[in-house]
């Protein structure tokens, strides 16, 4: 199973950027995806989940309204779509999979991919 998060790099503030998440090694359709990122000096946090089948998706209040994650299991690739970029959404952000999207802590995820930066300068 592997997860590589890209598509990050540096955008002013207002700007847009999209994450890819390219997975492998299982079958996409049956697993969700969440994506979480983690600022210099801060502890990692929820953005944004994705389940399966249906694919209902959740967001961290911060996020709301500017992400919005997708899924294409054809691919097999998981994206999110970053709109309205503020400073503070500088940090790395990783895609992880799990069964499914829960309450729970980093979503509940259990496999992690490798991160990409995102850089939102002011």
């Amino acid at each position: 199973v592997q997860l590589q998060a890209y598509g990050g790099g540096l955008v002013q503030a207002g700007g847009s950027l999209r994450l890819s998440c390219a997975t492998s090694g299982f079958t996409l359709g049956y697993y969700a995806i969440g994506w979480l990122r983690q600022a210099p000096g801060k502890e990692r946090e929820e953005v944004s989940c994705i389940n399966f089948g249906g694919g209902r998706a959740y967001y961290a209040d911060s996020v709301k309204g500017r992400f919005t994650i997708s899924r294409d299991n054809a691919k097999p690739t998981v994206y999110l779509q970053m709109n309205s970029l503020k400073p503070e959404d500088t940090a790395v952000y990783y895609c992880a999979t799990g069964y499914e999207c829960r309450a729970t802590q980093n979503y509940g995820m259990e496999i992690w991919g490798k991160g990409t930066l995102v850089t939102v300068s002011s």
